[in-house]
């Protein structure tokens, strides 16, 4: 994979940000939503490869463009598996609330853990704290775990979790063990990406969350040296059912970081839609927009944050 490619489409991130971002506080999450997918889909006919969609936007039959199977890109260049998700937060835009980001993993064929659309059990940390989660484990275990791998007390640390009922049990936990907690509404595939970014005051992401959100941000902790493990939780038969068919064989199986990504050559591209641990949102001025976004290469180890100053009396490449 040549390394020109993670810039060609942090380009592509960045035009379903911008898109999206227009509807930001305006209460229609399905808009902005198809706004950054068109967005996107635009983005990638202009780069030099030839892309299969392993996580996408649904299925086939479910999603109007870059579906799970779909081919995108140029046509030319290398052979990859893109795992996407266009808008990871479209609720938050509608909202006006945080960690909003459209997002990209590619890698080699084979490289990704096909995802069913269903719910996963994650756990993820940033390098200081790699091999200290184990989701067979308690909460308090694992807070003591990383807290010992990290070289500081649990009362330290501080955990992001999804404000939903259904965690309340873990979030009882983990405040007994006396960790802080940062409860948030979506987004996060951007809180497990910036575990590994202590400037973010972010340690650890736990809780239940989406299967191919989790998959997504496994990727970008691959490339950081980061660590996360995850467990599917269907929430009927139906998604039990969909999981068979991708290949599932043990519901309970706990996957480490190298089952969710086993690419060697991987990258990922992030830009922030809203404001959130990791990047910030477009900020929109008279003529054009401003992007913060992150592009990370595993074989490289690279981290690059770029800030874009979009012109919109100049036509995009896209």
């Amino acid at each position: 994979m040549e390394r020109n490619l993670a810039l060609e489409v942090v380009r592509v991130t960045e035009a379903a940000a911008l898109s999206s971002a227009r509807w930001m506080g305006l209460g229609n999450a399905k808009a902005a939503d198809q706004a950054a997918m068109d967005a996107m889909r635009r983005g990638f006919d202009a780069v030099s490869f030839s892309g299969s969609v392993v996580i996408g936007q649904g299925e086939r039959d479910e999603a109007p463009m870059l579906f799970t199977g779909e081919r995108i890109g140029g046509g030319d260049g290398p052979d990859l598996d893109v795992a996407l998700d266009s808008l990871d937060g479209a609720n938050s835009v509608s909202q006006g609330r945080a960690n909003a980001m459209a997002v990209v993993a590619i890698t080699d064929k084979g490289g990704l853990f096909r995802a069913p659309d269903t719910y996963m059990e994650k756990i993820a940390v940033g390098p200081r704290a790699k091999g200290a989660v184990d989701l067979s484990l308690s909460p308090t275990q694992n807070l003591e775990n990383i807290a010992n791998a990290m070289k500081c007390y649990v009362e330290d640390l501080t955990v992001v979790i999804l404000d939903r009922p259904v965690h309340a049990e873990l979030i009882r936990s983990v405040r007994e063990a006396g960790a802080r907690i940062k409860l948030i509404q979506d987004g996060d595939v951007s809180a497990a990406i910036a575990t590994a970014f202590p400037e973010s005051g972010v340690d650890i992401l736990m809780g239940i969350g989406g299967a191919p959100e989790g998959v997504l941000a496994a990727a970008a902790l691959q490339c950081l040296g980061g660590d996360m493990q995850g467990r599917l939780r269907p929430r009927n038969d139906q998604e039990v059912e969909q999981a068979r068919r991708v290949g599932v064989k043990d519901i309970e199986r706990i996957y480490r970081i190298g089952d969710l990504v086993s690419g060697t050559e991987l990258m990922f591209a992030a830009t922030g839609v809203t404001d959130g641990d990791l990047l910030r949102g477009v900020r929109f001025f008279g003529g054009g927009a401003r992007t913060h976004s992150v592009v990370i290469r595993r074989r490289s180890g690279t981290t690059r944050f770029i800030e874009a100053t979009h012109r919109f009396d100049r036509r995009p490449v896209y």
